[in-house]
This record gives C-alpha cells, structure tokens and sequence, in this order.
C-alpha cells in the first residue's frame, strides 16, 4: 500500500491502508470528478501536539495528542476525540477521513475530521483526567470552534470530557461558546437522545437492511462485538423489537445464550463489573467461537480492523452491520462477498451520532431545544432515507453498499471541490 504522504507508511490492514483501499475502488465510477480524487487521499491539516500535565504525585507526565481535519470542502470539520493507548497518527487520519464519507452520505454540511490522545484513562484520576482534557483543548484550539471544527465523544470519552473541552475553549475566548463540542450534558446545551444516537442509528439502518432484504427483524439473531455505548443501545433497540440478542463480545470475555440474553441484565452487570464476562445467566463462549455463530446480525461494534480475513471465512452471518468504524478490512470484504453476506458499512450504519451532533450543533445556534421524541424521530427519517438513496445507487450500479456509500459520498464532496475551485 503505498501512501501519498511521506509520514505514513500503512499496510493493507491498517487503519489508513483500509480507507486507500476503498477510495481506491470508488475512483473509477466518479466520472470527470475522478480528477479531484487526490483531494481525499490527503488531510487538509494534521495537529499533533504535546500534552503536559501534573499528576496528583507531583510528578510531569507528557501524553501526544492529535487532531487532524481530514477535508472541510462542505462545512466545518466534525468528529470524535478518543482516549486510548493505542491512538496514533494514520489511525487519527482514518477516523477523520470516514468522516468526511459519513457527514456526505447523510448529506450532513459537514466535513471529516478526528482526534485524540494516546493515553490509557483508567491509569488516571478524575482530576487528572480532567487536567489532560483541559491542556488538550488549549493546544488544538487553534483549529477547532463551531465554525471551524466541532469534536464530540468517542472511545473513552463522554459528557463529562465534552463539558470540559467546552468550559476550556470558552475561557480562552472569553465568552460561553456552547457550539464548539457536541455530545455535551443536557444542562449545557446538549441534545436529549445523543447518548444511544449512535446504537439507535445501527438498529434504524439494520430495520432498513431486513425491509430491503424481506427479512423480519422479530426472532432474528444478533450478535453484539462490543458492549460500550454504541454495542448496548443496539442491543436494547434490536431486543425491544423483537430480536434475540443471543451473543456479545467486549474486552475480557464472550457471553452467549440461544434464546436470547436478557439484555437489561446484561447492562446492569457491565455496569457493576465493567464487563460482559461471568454474567450468570449466559454461557461463555471462546473469543474465536463469537464470529462463527449462525445469526441473521453480526454487529462488529467495538474497535477497527477486527473483523479479519481469517474471521471472515467462519462468518455464519447473513448481514455484517458495522457500528465501529473501519471494523473489516479491505481483504475480509472480499471473502464476506464472495460467501454473498451483505456487508451495511460503517459510513451508513453507525452515523447516527453525528447526525444527533448535528441536531445539537443546530440547537446551540438557535438556543431552541427539541424532545426527545422529535430527536428520535428526525435521526430516523434522516437515516432511513440516507440509506434508501445508497440502497438505490448499490442496485443501480450493481455494487457493493460500500462502495456505493462511498460513490454518493465522494461525489458530494469532490462537486464541492469542483464548485468551489481553487484559491488563488
């Protein structure tokens, strides 16, 4: 794989290698367009900063921080900050790129962008969370501000964290700038329904899939890699549906139950015990064993690349619905196609955070709030409809729905180009 870009050398599977890979497969079906595609294999902008705080001992720690604004063509950057050991450069500018695709695809005015910090939370306290969070926002505000780059959660990330990031950017400007994040508690301008935005979005465009595919979602088997915010509200909307939520997989183990996991149960003994693992009313299941169960959902929900090409050849799933971003790579596609399960990709699947963000964005503007019930209701039309116009390209162009996300996506954003020009 090579990269148009001197400081990143990515593999195939990598986070960045992945998202070549599919520009890659959409660039012959973009028409005179196809002459701006080099636009979207190359960030506008890439901040890697140094993260200096106090520990509670007294002792300096130095964390690396990002934030890169992959490409602003159709409005202002959007997209999560993660706190993770394992958070560095390409993986940033993957994220921030499939964003770009997501606000596209949900016609959102939006463009990409993506950051965080290398750092594993649970080493820290709430204060010196907090301190990390602060001295963060100082060193990306040059770049982020509700008209240039809106962050919002992500892995290891909430509320709380936003309402610091939003606190933080409002003293250095000197006024309450409620805008600059979304995903903030409800008392600072957050938006009612944000929270499980993401999970409900999955369940909507998985409804979607089964109507399209003449499937009933009641009695259909789901299985859940994953079980944070996302991986749980799917699990609790696709249960009220009538669905059996029969397996899910997080970090320390796999829970399995034929009949269906009693998923508020579940809920309640991550909450106690911070995992899946031992939940006395289920089976345990090897780590391997979850990809291989026969179910109408596999729901990969938790981090990229895990589903890989020796997973992807015991996938006994009929549909593979991507609520993480970037969860298949470029080679496991291939084989889930050639098997004929339809793959929903990440880019439609799970972009009802955003698009809830978006909502929250709007409302901090008009210092007008919505209900609930009218969130839910506009993230569902929103979403059906997003979904039912890459449903129409995938048939039109016989394609798969990656690829064809990515074709309505990347010509939206490259028109953009096109119609903006270049300056001078």
């Amino acid at each position: 794989m090579i990269s148009p870009l001197s400081y990143v050398t990515p593999t195939p599977s990598s986070p960045w290698g992945t998202y070549l890979a599919q520009i890659e497969a959409v660039e012959p079906h973009l028409g005179e367009l196809a002459r701006w595609i080099e636009t979207l294999r190359r960030p506008k902008r890439s901040l890697v900063v140094d993260v200096p705080i106090e520990l509670d001992d007294g002792r300096l720690a130095h964390f690396e921080g990002y934030r890169v604004q992959h490409n602003l063509a159709r409005g202002p950057g959007k997209g999560g900050v993660r706190f993770h050991p394992d958070v560095n450069l390409e993986e940033v500018m993957a994220l921030a790129a499939w964003m770009t695709v997501k606000s596209a695809a949900l016609n959102l005015p939006y463009g990409g962008a993506k950051g965080g910090i290398r750092v594993d939370p649970k080493t820290l306290s709430m204060k010196e969370l907090e301190r990390l969070t602060r001295r963060y926002t100082s060193e990306i505000g040059i770049v982020i501000g509700p008209n240039h780059d809106i962050p919002a959660p992500d892995v290891n990330t909430n509320a709380q964290v936003m309402a610091w990031m939003m606190d933080t950017y409002s003293m250095n400007v000197g006024a309450t700038t409620t805008g600059v994040v979304t995903g903030k508690p409800v008392p600072l301008g957050g938006s009612r329904g944000r929270v499980k935005a993401t999970g409900r979005g999955v369940f909507v465009v998985g409804r979607e899939t089964a109507r399209h595919l003449g499937m009933e979602i009641s009695g259909a088997r789901v299985a859940i890699q994953g079980f944070g915010n996302v991986g749980s509200a799917a699990a609790e909307m696709f249960a009220a549906a009538g669905a059996k939520v029969i397996a899910v997989q997080d970090h320390a183990g796999t829970v399995f139950a034929g009949d269906g996991l009693d998923v508020a149960a579940l809920a309640a003994h991550v909450r106690a015990t911070g995992s899946v693992a031992d939940f006395a009313r289920a089976e345990p299941l090897g780590r391997e064993e979850f990809w291989a169960l026969p179910c109408e959902f596999l729901v990969p929900a938790a981090l990229e690349g895990q589903l890989n090409p020796a997973r992807a050849a015991q996938v006994r799933a009929r549909v593979v619905l991507e609520g993480a971003n970037g969860p298949t790579t470029p080679e496991a596609d291939a084989i889930l196609a050639e098997r004929g399960i339809l793959v929903v990709p990440d880019v439609m699947a799970n972009a009802g955070g955003v698009t809830v963000s978006y909502f929250e964005w709007v409302q901090n503007f008009s210092s007008f709030f919505w209900t609930e019930e009218e969130i839910n209701a506009r993230l569902d039309h929103i979403m059906a409809g997003a979904f039912q116009q890459v449903w129409e390209t995938h048939e039109r162009m016989r394609l798969p729905l990656r690829t064809a996300a990515f074709v309505l996506a990347c010509t939206r954003v490259l028109q953009a180009h096109a119609d903006r020009g270049l300056y001078p």
